[in-house]
């Protein structure tokens, strides 16, 4: 049976990417709210089986210049406590559910940009999305900010880690997920990113002038492995849809 799929998204261009394709061969049915755009959440959530969360350039706090993130933040606590569905959240996606659970989201010291690694916890062998993964997987980061202090939630548990960011992968119960890195992206990602003024100005500060070429090649040598992951985590959540 077909699955009916919620897309947040807060920027046109961040997608569920790789994802998205994998969802349309499998003919799911999407529904694609451009928050940024003032399209609205359907007051019945219930109607969907599943959530995803994209990343963006605006910050979880930025309620007064973002108002729509106040009814966002409202029905992702509904989807993800109340009614307990199957969510997977993308970088700012991760951290409104890390918000949403009790933590903080605190600047990033320092960003984190690049193709980096994510060590997987104790914890990350009995997990039904991320069981099946290497302990250490490469992941491309592209964040400012970061969740920390979910350690009071009992219901989170943490599933992966970089040497800077603790919370890079946590799970709420067994249904919600939060993914600070971008496991979505495609062959385009890098270069339609960079035309965002907000991740252009924060690959330079991080990695210097000229650094696009140098990070878009390094993601093309390893896109084929983090697409792997990307169908392998994929195929784990239409398991718990």
């Amino acid at each position: 049976m077909s699955k009916n799929i919620i897309i947040l998204q807060h920027i046109d261009i961040e997608t569920p990417g790789y994802i998205l394709d994998l969802m349309k061969k499998d003919n799911f049915n999407l529904t694609t709210i451009e928050l940024d755009e003032g399209q609205k959440i359907p007051s019945d959530i219930a109607q969907f089986d599943g959530m995803f969360c994209m990343g963006g350039p605006m910050d979880t706090w930025m309620e007064k210049d973002y108002p729509w993130l106040i009814d966002e933040k409202k029905k992702i606590k509904e989807f993800v406590v109340d009614l307990e569905k199957p969510y997977l959240g993308f970088c700012l996606g991760c951290q409104l559910l890390g918000e949403i659970v009790g933590g903080n989201v605190v600047k990033s010291a320092p960003p984190e940009i690049g193709i980096l690694d994510i060590n997987m916890s104790d914890a990350y062998s009995n997990d039904h999305l991320f069981g099946k993964f290497n302990s250490t997987i490469k992941a491309l980061q592209w964040h400012s900010y970061e969740v920390q202090n979910l350690e009071s939630n009992k219901d989170v548990t943490l599933l992966g880690s970089s040497p800077t960011t603790k919370y890079q992968i946590f799970k709420y119960k067994n249904h919600a997920y939060g993914i600070q890195f971008h496991i979505e992206i495609k062959g385009n990602t890098v270069s339609d990113w960079a035309c965002v003024p907000e991740y252009e100005s924060a690959l330079e500060d991080s990695l210097g002038k000229g650094a696009l070429k140098k990070f878009d090649k390094i993601a093309q040598e390893n896109m084929s492995m983090m697409n792997f992951n990307a169908k392998t985590l994929y195929n784990n959540f239409k398991k718990i849809l």
